[in-house]
């Protein structure tokens, strides 16, 4: 949620502290750092609003205010993620954040980066090619407190001929293969997967078109329930059951503990979500970047005690961070505890009563 010392094959003129003759590099800079971050979208809000102020602020905190971070935002387009990276490259940052829109189109990308004797760790997703690390939250187990979450919500009279729909996320992060691969361990045997799909660029409007094809298919009254990898999702194929008339909504899974659909899961439209405590995940990667610049090996080590495997690289140094099932039993003990949100944020307008019921004013 130990590691060797990393080598780093730097041929770049200028790289960072690399001795001549060696081949591994020994990074020896201060705290005048600059660290470029990569997010891949904004159709999940998380990356704007906790992520990058969070990683901003634990450089500084890091660096005594000397370090910056240098940031891009994708949005959803594997293209101009490749410029932003290329971008970076050319302006010579000190290390790279990457949290990659297509994790496989990026690979060349990041061998640049290597090349050019820039450190990149991957961020969220694992990117292909060569990555110095990887932090994360542990994907198969998300996957698995999803399937499980589901399960649980459907009762002590599951049978296994109960219909759900599985609505994965992208074909192009491989944290979607992940999840889906963790869910099924928990969900195959249990009941009936009716149907599935693989959500292009996670767009809740393609979740909500792939559900209405779903109704269609199986009729909205013989759907047990809906495992959704994401909250973004969840809201898409919330419209399309509503869409369909349906009154009573099945029990619904998601992923992030978008503010959305914490209302949700206070009003009984969304049964549970993932908690991913982003400070955590977003602090980790803050001090992984600046200790793998700055050349401190062994806190770097101790920081990425885990080892993860890419389609192109094996036994990558990882931090893998555990997880939250959130429902409504426990929004004050996870995401109000921890800052995310306020009651005052959660409990507004239509919902305030539903608030009350479950304890939150």
């Amino acid at each position: 949620m130990a590691a060797g010392s990393l080598t780093l094959s730097l041929t770049a003129c200028g790289a960072l502290g690399v001795s001549s003759g060696s081949s591994e590099a020994s990074p020896t800079k201060g705290n005048d750092i600059t660290v470029g971050l990569l997010l891949p979208e904004k159709a999940n809000t998380r990356y704007d609003k906790f992520d990058y102020p969070i990683i901003k602020e634990k450089v500084a905190t890091l660096t005594k205010k000397q370090g910056t971070v240098d940031y891009a935002n994708a949005d959803a387009s594997a293209s101009r993620q490749a410029e932003q990276l290329q971008k970076m490259i050319d302006d010579q940052v000190d290390v790279i954040l990457l949290d990659a829109v297509d994790a496989h189109a990026i690979a060349d990308g990041v061998k640049k980066a290597k090349d050019a004797g820039i450190p990149v760790l991957a961020y969220d997703r694992l990117a292909e090619g060569p990555i110095d690390a990887y932090v994360s939250f542990d994907n198969a187990l998300v996957g698995e407190v999803q399937g499980r979450s589901l399960l649980e919500a459907l009762g002590d009279d599951i049978d296994t001929s109960d219909k759900i729909v599985m609505m994965n996320g992208s074909l192009t992060d491989p944290n979607a293969k992940q999840f889906k691969t963790g869910a099924l361990s928990e969900l195959q045997g249990q009941v009936t997967i009716a149907k599935q799909y693989d959500t292009t660029d996670w767009k809740p409007e393609n979740a909500e078109s792939n559900m209405l094809m779903a109704i269609s298919a199986i009729g909205a009254n013989n759907i047990a329930g809906v495992y959704s990898a994401n909250d973004g999702m969840a809201g898409g194929i919330i419209k399309a059951l509503k869409t369909a008339g349906v009154d009573k909504l099945p029990p619904i899974t998601g992923q992030d503990a978008e503010l959305a659909a914490v209302q949700r899961i206070v009003t009984g439209e969304q049964y549970m979500s993932v908690y991913k405590p982003y400070p955590n995940e977003a602090e980790a990667a803050a001090e992984m970047a600046v200790a793998k610049v700055q050349g401190r090996g062994i806190q770097f080590d101790a920081l990425a005690s885990d080892r993860v495997d890419s389609p192109t690289d094996k036994d990558i140094p990882a931090q893998l961070l555990p997880v939250v099932a959130l429902t409504k039993g426990n929004i004050k003990s996870t995401v109000i505890r921890d800052g995310i949100y306020k009651v005052s944020d959660i409990c507004t307008g239509k919902i305030e009563s539903a608030c009350e019921a479950a304890g939150l004013k």
